[in-house]
């Protein structure tokens, strides 16, 4: 099964080679699935190969009901098949249906999440009811507007309709319709022949500095910082050490933890603090530009 699986390659041949190999596997009577289901809850390997293997051939169907999305079939395929193989684990007989009909709401699911994620590089949904807008659209669409001459897009009466159908607001309705009638471009593509190969993405302005703007600030930060700790030296041991628990500690100290730890009174405490913060301003004034 294993090597079936790994048959589906980025080549047509690899794909039409996987279908028509998948396509000899039989499909199981209802008595043989029972009874390797039932091997299945005993830890039977080969059990849950043959529920597995005898059911690729259904991910090939619900995969290709999904190629107008415009994404690999194989890459749909792989999708659905680990969909099949969450199915047949977690398969139980006591519900009262077949492998297949359990099997199709898994590998549906898988395929969708995957369309939803790789679609399109702008979110779709999250929501069930904008998942089921995103997979019916399309084809609503389409049958409302093939009842009509010359109508090309939905109007006001249609929308409304749809997103009662749908359960989801009118404005989700004209934001998807016009997120599906258009493709993602990438901003990598060159916008004229020319030699200097400009991108559509050299034409998007942004909101953050360039590099130049980036570099100067960080040398701007590196020359504060110098003339901080230079103007920190100048200062005598006690000064510093007021200064730093009184303004530059992330937890300033209250002044009877440091009039305590100096044997001074609060009120000394607090003018060698406003002294040492002029003599601090100062040295940073006359050194600043120097």
């Amino acid at each position: 099964m294993s090597t079936i699986i790994s048959n589906i390659n980025k080549t047509q041949g690899g794909l039409f080679q996987y279908i028509n190999e998948v396509n000899k596997i039989p499909m199981l009577t209802e008595a043989e699935e029972i009874r390797y289901a039932k091997a299945k809850e005993t830890g039977n390997i080969n059990a849950i190969k043959i529920l597995v293997s005898s059911h690729l051939k259904l991910v090939v169907k619900i995969a290709f009901k999904y190629k107008n999305y415009k994404l690999p079939i194989n890459d749909l395929i792989s999708e659905g098949n680990i969909g099949l193989m969450k199915a047949v684990k977690g398969f139980d007989l006591s519900k009262g249906c077949r492998l297949s009909t359990y099997a199709t709401w898994w590998i549906r699911a898988y395929i969708q999440d995957y369309i939803l994620k790789t679609w399109s590089l702008v979110k779709i949904g999250t929501t069930v009811a904008q998942k089921k807008l995103f997979f019916s659209l399309r084809k609503v669409k389409n049958k409302i507007l093939s009842y009509t001459d010359n109508q090309k897009y939905l109007n006001n009466a249609d929308i409304k309709e749809i997103a009662k159908e749908c359960d989801v607001g009118i404005q989700d309705v004209i934001e998807m319709d016009k997120r599906l009638s258009i493709n993602d471009a990438s901003l990598n593509i060159k916008v004229s022949n020319s030699e200097d190969k400009i991108e559509i993405l050299d034409l998007i302005e942004t909101k953050e500095d360039n590099q130049e703007v980036i570099v100067n600030a960080r040398r701007e930060k590196e020359k504060q910082r110098k003339i901080l700790n230079l103007g920190l030296d100048s200062l005598s041991e006690r000064e510093r050490d007021i200064l730093y628990n009184r303004r530059l500690n992330d937890v300033p100290l209250k002044l009877d933890i440091l009039s305590k730890k100096h044997r001074i009174s609060k009120e000394r405490i607090r003018q060698i603090e406003n002294k040492a913060v002029e003599k601090l301003k100062s040295f940073i004034e006359k050194n600043y530009n120097n």
